[in-house]
């Protein structure tokens, strides 16, 4: 009579292994709202702030919608994007060209747009540790250099529970809600994934993984888990990356930056 019982804890035990995928990929969908602090106008060789009185009268993305993807094993994890994002966009225009000039016009076959960033950015996850660490890849000439660092995960405090739940992706999620920088987050989280994760590492739980969040400034959902076999190598930083701190980072990152747009005004103006 007792033996009925423990199968059926055996199968529930089962059920639960099979739900907690051991390695795999979650899709997020993002949208957030453009930072037009971070896109540059070059006018002429010469770089204007969007808004400013020297801009030209260009319509400018209020916000931007992307793929990202977090692919985990075992202890370890990677953040991936669509590749479509990220970075500054430089406008240039020819100095002739009025603000009514748009890309179709005669004057438009003189503008030119680069996009994107002149190095790659990785970020990896220690879920044991809950430690992240920042790898830029910039690759000049013939030579690529890797560069390491890593990032303290300062989580926000004061999280309010609601009490209320859904369902994510398949997982039964929890509402939460919680300030950071002065804006309200509300916030979905599963515990029935073997592990702890936020795509935006200052809204990371306690235990959970987070599968949506939504504010005035930017929105996550996870619109797929999905099991896969990944080895834990793969979303693992490079042993070759040279470690580094975070201003020191900052700095390969902002040289990198302006090499690019020096590069981008110079070929414009042997364009003209």
């Amino acid at each position: 009579m007792k033996t009925f019982p423990l199968i059926a804890v055996g199968i529930l035990a089962a059920q639960t292994a099979f739900a907690q995928p051991k390695s795999g990929k979650i899709t997020y969908e993002v949208m957030q709202k453009v930072d037009l602090s971070q896109m540059r106008i070059v006018i002429n060789g010469q770089e204007v702030r969007p808004g400013s009185p020297d801009a030209p009268a260009v319509d400018l993305p209020e916000t931007r919608s992307f793929l990202q993807y977090f692919v985990f094993a075992g202890n370890h994890g990677k953040e991936e994007q669509d590749g479509s994002t990220g970075g500054i966009t430089i406008r240039q225009f020819s100095p002739d060209s009025g603000p009514e000039s748009g890309p179709g016009g005669p004057e438009g076959r003189r503008s030119r747009n680069f996009s994107g960033r002149p190095f790659e950015r990785s970020v990896f996850i220690d879920l044991a540790a809950q430690k992240t660490v920042e790898v830029v890849t910039i690759k000049k000439d013939s030579v690529t250099k890797h560069y390491q660092t890593e990032l303290p995960l300062n989580r926000a405090t004061g999280w309010q529970e609601s009490g209320k739940s859904k369902k994510i992706a398949g997982f039964t999620c929890q509402k939460a809600t919680v300030a950071y920088r002065n804006v309200t987050y509300t916030v979905w989280y599963t515990t029935d994934l073997p592990f702890t994760y936020s795509p935006v590492p200052s809204l990371t739980p306690e235990k959970g993984v987070v599968l949506q969040i939504e504010s005035d400034q930017e929105a996550y959902k996870a619109t797929k888990i999905a099991e896969q076999n990944v080895a834990e190598s793969d979303v693992m930083p490079p042993k070759t990356a040279q470690m580094v701190t975070p201003d020191e980072l900052a700095l390969i990152r902002q040289k990198a930056m302006a090499d690019m747009r020096q590069k981008v005004m110079n070929d414009f103006q042997n364009r003209n």
